[in-house]
């Protein structure tokens, strides 16, 4: 699941999650340019400059030595192009999930499969347990991916998000 240098990679039928790297920031920011992308999650789309230096942050790890950050970026195999990322925020044996597609990619099943991609990758090793998405109640099509992953809606509400939840409470 994991090497001494992050995350290790992954892949699914169509995919390929390789760990985040900065280098990866000036196509990601093509990626990850539509506005609409923020529509449930605030904020505004970054620079490839402010997403150097956020992946600069995510890269060096969580400041907490009981969490850690894991990130991916998605490759398309067949065109050879980033379309998104996942994640995973993981304390003993808890991950907390997420997810982007960018727009010129969504609807082709791109998140669900990546997203149930990172669900076996990360229970596979047997140290991850529980899964965990936060997804806003108007957001139906995230809500598709989290059930495709194999979560469940947990009734549990956190900064206005339904928890989605795969595994021990």
């Amino acid at each position: 699941m994991t090497t001494n240098h992050g995350p290790a990679p992954f892949a699914t039928a169509r995919l390929d999650a390789e760990p985040l790297r900065v280098e990866y920031a000036d196509e990601m920011a093509t990626v990850l340019a539509d506005p609409a992308l923020h529509t449930f999650t605030g904020g505004a789309p970054e620079s490839a400059e402010e997403l150097r230096a956020r992946y600069e942050r995510q890269t060096a790890g969580s400041p907490d030595p009981d969490e850690l950050w894991w990130n991916w970026v998605l490759r398309i195999r067949d065109e050879g192009r980033l379309a998104g990322y996942v994640q995973a925020t993981v304390r003993g044996p808890v991950a907390e999930i997420a997810w982007v597609t960018g727009a010129e990619w969504q609807g082709r099943g791109y998140a669900k499969e990546a997203a149930a991609g990172l669900v076996a990758h990360l229970r596979g090793g047997g140290a991850v347990r529980t899964v965990i998405a936060h997804v806003h109640p108007d957001h139906a099509a995230s809500a598709a991916v989290a059930a495709a992953a194999g979560l469940v809606r947990s009734g549990e509400w956190e900064d206005g998000e339904e928890r989605w939840r795969l595994g021990e409470r």
